[in-house]
Formats: structure tokens, C-alpha cells, sequence
């Protein structure tokens, strides 16, 4: 086994506390990572307090993980010792399912292994996340890392980058695009980066008029006060797309009302309760399509990230001491970083 150190929860209620554990030994198509960075996504705070009432405890977040690898396992073919690489949301899958062998390994059929609080296939054990000092994937999970990305800032690419850059992708957003995102956080400033640099327009939506400076200079052509109803109205059936990148339960109504015929929205928000019903006549009469998206594939994750380096985008970070993690947490909360923390795994204690 290999000794290990990071950062848990032990219940749903206490601050985060240093934590040893041990890890599994090297198998033949393993990669041993030492981590250097690690993203504060919004889903780990809501995992350590047991919102989606599945947390297993003690439990060490983290799935925005950069480390450079230091061995290898005798059948690993693509990664090499003293890469920089990459680990998001996911460390395993059956890889034999429909949607395994289509490249969409979030959504296995046997249920993925999530990269924390998952259960590993073979010995059942409970998965541990990026808090922590080193870990431990099989090749197949392991993305490589540009080079000329700052590591640190790439660390949110690996859950808040592939979340956005995925529907965007899908849905095929392109220069011809009028796209619309609803809200400006870890999610939403990526969606912003990601929809400009495949070419298109780009309207943000914000219930705060102190971000509407910030999301221009991110790159939005234009920034509508939700709460301003005759701002809504002036948008009513003007995008082809739209991205809701809220974790609350808001009204989708008004933003629905902003799609063209034949418009879409997708949501990646999973808020712990459901979003006001709807009228279908809002779907119905205008086709209009409401939708989900949940991260994406590993291939897909590695386009994105091939993108990134192309395209030079990377997150806005603040990067943080581990021993501050509850504080960042706090911050995370009330919207208060701008627009992700990232932790600085050098300042994991030794011991």
C-alpha cells in the first residue's frame, strides 16, 4: 500500500482536517501521480455536506487534479514518468458498455468510478480525491497536460472546463452562434472563454450588476440583469443557445422565452432541489429543446484541453494553502472568488 496524506471530511458538519490514509498498490496499467495542484470545485462543498445524501465519510474532495507522474505500471503504453498530467471527475468505468465503447465514460452503464467517494472496482474500496498528496489511476483516466498551460490555472479545466466545453461542443456551437450563459462563477467564465473562442456572440445573464464589467472583459459581447424584466423581454427569442451554469433552482422560464425556434438549453447545474416547473406550451410551440449535459468523455477532455493549449485559455484562479481550504469553502459559498480557488499541494503538511 502507499502511505498517503491530504485534507477530509469526517463528517458532514466539521471543518476539514489533515488526514493519512493509504492508497493502493501499483498495478500493470497504473500511473502514480504526485499532485501539485488541485481545483475547489462547488460539487466538492456539497459533497462534504452530504447534499446529494451519498457522501461517505471520512472523505477527501478533489477532481481538478495536475501532478507530475513519477512510475508507471509494466503495461502502461501512453504516459510517460515526469509528464504533467491531468485527473478529473473520473478514475474508472467498465469501459465495455454502449456508451464506454462510444467514448462517453460519464455515462457508464455500471455507474463510473468517480475520482472521490466512488467505490473501486475491484476491491469495493472508497475512492479518495486531489486533497491530498499523491494518487493513483489507470492510464485510461490520465490526460495530458499542454505545455503551455500554467499548470495551476489548468487544474478547473479538468471538471469546470470540460463541463462547459462539453454541451458546447455537442451542440455544436459555432461562429454563426448566439449564445447565452447564465451566470458568471468557476462554470460560467469558462463557458464564456470556450463559446468566444469557437467564434461565437456571447450574452451573459446575471442577477449582479457588479459583474457586468468583469464578464466583458472576459470576452461577453453583452451582460443582462436577469431581475430587469424589460431587459429580459428586449432578448425574448434571440439565441440559439443557451448554458445554465447555476447550481440553485431558479425559473427557466424567462431565459426559455430568449430562444429562437429550435433553440436549446442546457443544464449542468445540479441544484439539491428541483427548478419551477415549466409550461411545455414554451417547448411546444417554438421546438424549443431543454436538456442536461454531465461533464464528458475522456477523449473529449482531451480535446478540450488540446483546445486550451491552441487557444491559450485557462481559468481564473486564486491559489490557496491547504491549510486554508475551509475558509476558500466559505468563499465559494457566497461567490466570493473570482473564479476559482486552486490549492497549492506544496503546502500539504509532510507528516
Amino acid at each position: 500500500m502507499v502511505k498517503s496524506i491530504g485534507y477530509a471530511a469526517l463528517n458532514s458538519k466539521d471543518p476539514l482536517s489533515t488526514f493519512n490514509f493509504e492508497r493502493r498498490c501499483l498495478r500493470e496499467n497504473d500511473i502514480f501521480i504526485e499532485i501539485l495542484y488541485c481545483g475547489v470545485c462547488h460539487s466538492d462543498i456539497f459533497q462534504v455536506k452530504n447534499g446529494w445524501k451519498k457522501s461517505i465519510y471520512p472523505l477527501v474532495p478533489g477532481h481538478e487534479i495536475i501532478g507530475l507522474v513519477k512510475e508507471v505500471g509494466p503495461k502502461v503504453k501512453k504516459i510517460r514518468k515526469g509528464e504533467a498530467v491531468g485527473v478529473g471527475v473520473l478514475v474508472d468505468s467498465c469501459m465495455n458498455c454502449r456508451n464506454c465503447k462510444e467514448d462517453l465514460e460519464q455515462y457508464c452503464e455500471s455507474g463510473p468510478v468517480s475520482t472521490y467517494n466512488g467505490k473501486d472496482y475491484e476491491t469495493g474500496e472508497i475512492t479518495y480525491g486531489g486533497y491530498s498528496n499523491n494518487i493513483i489511476v489507470r492510464e485510461e483516466f490520465v490526460l495530458k497536460i499542454p505545455k503551455n498551460l500554467n499548470l495551476a490555472a489548468a487544474a478547473p479545466l479538468l471538471c469546470a472546463g470540460i463541463t462547459t466545453y462539453s454541451p458546447l461542443n455537442h451542440w455544436n456551437v459555432g461562429s454563426e452562434s448566439r449564445v447565452g450563459i447564465i451566470g458568471l462563477g468557476g462554470l460560467g467564465h469558462m463557458a464564456i472563454k470556450f463559446a468566444k473562442a469557437k467564434g461565437a456572440s456571447v450574452t451573459l445573464f446575471t442577477t449582479s450588476e457588479n459583474k457586468i464589467e468583469s464578464a466583458k472583459q472576459l470576452g461577453a459581447d453583452e451582460v443582462i440583469l436577469s431581475k430587469n424584466n424589460s431587459e429580459m423581454e428586449g432578448k425574448q427569442k434571440a439565441l440559439d443557445f443557451i448554458l445554465n451554469t447555476v447550481g440553485a433552482p431558479i425559473d427557466l422560464t424567462p431565459y426559455l422565452n430568449c430562444l429562437s425556434r429550435d433553440g436549446v438549453m442546457v443544464v449542468v447545474g445540479l441544484p439539491d432541489k428541483q427548478h419551477p416547473a415549466i409550461s411545455l406550451d414554451n417547448l411546444v410551440f417554438h421546438r424549443r429543446s431543454l436538456a442536461g449535459s454531465l461533464i464528458g468523455g475522456i477523449k473529449e477532455t482531451q480535446e478540450m484541453l488540446n483546445f486550451c493549449g491552441k487557444h491559450k485559455i485557462v481559468s481564473n484562479i486564486e491559489l490557496i494553502n491547504i491549510e486554508n481550504i475551509n475558509e476558500a469553502f466559505e468563499r465559494t459559498e457566497k461567490g466570493d472568488v473570482q473564479y476559482r480557488f486552486v490549492i497549492d499541494m506544496k503546502s500539504l503538511p509532510n507528516k
